[in-house]
C-alpha cells in the first residue's frame, strides 16, 4: 500500500488510537454523506472575510516520499491555487528529528497557517502545540482526529470515514451476498483506520446474521505478507468464498495467486479498499467485486478548504472532525468520477466538494 510506509512507523509509535449508515439494497452500497463534527458553542462571533488582501502563505509538512503523500499535498496545492494561497511543502522523509525541524521552519517562516501529515501520532500533537503557542492556524491529516481525541487544539482532523466504510462493507455483503463466509487479510492490525472499520464492520455482520467471518490475518500492508496469508488459509481447508484484503497493492498479488491456482471468482472474491489506479482497472476486469474510493488527493483539497476558511475569517470552529464519505466502487459504476474520485487534481472534485461540503461553495 502506499501508506505502508506509515503504518509500520505508526505501529511502533501507537499507544492506542472514523460513522456513517449505508444504504442496505440489493445494488451497490451507497455512499455516506460527509459530515463535519464541531464541539457546540453558547455564541458564535460574526464571521469576516479578510479574503481580498494578500495572497496567504500555507506551510504543509509530509511524512514521506511516498505516493500517497504526494498526491495528498499535490491537492492540498490544487486548493491552494483556487484560492489564490501560496503553498510551501517540506518533506520530512521519516525522520523525527526532520520533522520537528520543518514544524519549526515554517513556524518561523509566519506562514498563515499549516498542515500537517505525520508519519507518528508525536508529529500532530506537537505541531499543533507549536502552532498554537505561534498563534498560527494548523490542520491535522490522516490522523483520524486521535490529536483532537488526545485534547489538543487544531482547526480540524481531517480523514476518511472509516468508521462509515465499515459499516458500508457489512451492508453490502448481507445484501448481495447473503450466506457466504469470509475472511479477512488486513492491512495491519494497529493502524487507526484498521481499527475503526474492523469496529463496525466486524459487529454489523454478526448483527445483520448473513455472513460470518471465518478467520482474520494480518497483512502488516505487505503484498508478499498478504499472500502468504491467503495462501494459508487456502491451504488450512477453511471454507470461504469472500477474501477482504487491506487495500487494492495487497489485493493485486493475491489475486495473482488466486489466478494461478484457478481460485480467482471460483469461487473466491476479493472485497478491498482504495479505488487506486491499482486498482481500478482490476474493477474494470471483475477481478475486485468491491473497493470503496479514498482519494489522498481531494483529502488534500479539503484540508486546504478548511485551513483558508479559517485563516480568512469565514469561521472560527476550532477541533472540527472532518470525514471524507465512503463511496462503493463496483464494476456497474467505475466509469462514474463522482463514485471513483480521481487521485490527481481534476475539476470533478468542484463537483464532489458542492456534494458533500457544501460549506466551501464560494470560497474559489
Amino acid at each position: 500500500m502506499v501508506r505502508r510506509r506509515f503504518v509500520v512507523l505508526v505501529a511502533v509509535v501507537l499507544c492506542g488510537m472514523f460513522a456513517f449508515a449505508a444504504c442496505s439494497t440489493g445494488a451497490p452500497a451507497a455512499d455516506t454523506p460527509a459530515k463535519t463534527e464541531t464541539p457546540a458553542k453558547a455564541d458564535t462571533p460574526a464571521k469576516t472575510d479578510d479574503s481580498a488582501g494578500a495572497a496567504k502563505v500555507y506551510g504543509y509538512v509530509c511524512p514521506g516520499p511516498d505516493t500517497w503523500y504526494k498526491k495528498d499535498y499535490e491537492g492540498f496545492q490544487y486548493g491552494a491555487s483556487l484560492v489564490g494561497a501560496e503553498v510551501i511543502v517540506l518533506n520530512s522523509d521519516y525522520d523525527v528529528e526532520k520533522e520537528i525541524a520543518n514544524i519549526d521552519s515554517l513556524i518561523n517562516q509566519g506562514v498563515d497557517g499549516l498542515c500537517m501529515f505525520t508519519f507518528n501520532e508525536s508529529g500532530a500533537n506537537i505541531a499543533a502545540d507549536k502552532c498554537k503557542e505561534a498563534g498560527i492556524p494548523c490542520v491535522i491529516v490522516g490522523n483520524c482526529g486521535v490529536v483532537i481525541d488526545l485534547g489538543h487544539e487544531v482547526v480540524a482532523s481531517i480523514d476518511f470515514d472509516w468508521k462509515g466504510m465499515g459499516t458500508n462493507y457489512a451492508e453490502y455483503l448481507a445484501a448481495n451476498f447473503p450466506g457466504e463466509k469470509m475472511a479477512c487479510v488486513y492491512g495491519l492490525f494497529e493502524h487507526v483506520p484498521v481499527i475503526h472499520y474492523r469496529s463496525t464492520m466486524e459487529p454489523l455482520i454478526e448483527q445483520l446474521g448473513k455472513n460470518e467471518i471465518v478467520a482474520v490475518r494480518d497483512g502488516k500492508y505487505d503484498p508478499e505478507e498478504a499472500v502468504r496469508q491467503a495462501e494459508d488459509l487456502i491451504e488450512s481447508g477453511l471454507e470461504f468464498s469472500l477474501l477482504f484484503v487491506g487495500n487494492e497493492d495487497m489485493s493485486a498479488a493475491v489475486i495473482r495467486m488466486l489466478e494461478a491456482r484457478g481460485l480467482l471468482n471460483n469461487p473466491i472474491k476479493i472485497i478491498t479498499e482504495n479505488g487506486s489506479p491499482t486498482g481500478l482497472p482490476l474493477v474494470k476486469d471483475g477481478k475486485i467485486t468491491y473497493t470503496i474510493s479514498s482519494s489522498p488527493g481531494w483529502d488534500g483539497m479539503i484540508a486546504l478548504l478548511a485551513l483558508h476558511e479559517h485563516v480568512t475569517g469565514l469561521s472560527d470552529e476550532m477541533n472540527q472532525y472532518i470525514w471524507l464519505p465512503a463511496i462503493a466502487i463496483t464494476p456497474d459504476n467505475i466509469d462514474d468520477p463522482m463514485a471513483v474520485v480521481p487521485w490527481d487534481p481534476d475539476p470533478v472534485w468542484h463537483d464532489l466538494t458542492a456534494k458533500y461540503f457544501p460549506r466551501y461553495n464560494g470560497m474559489y
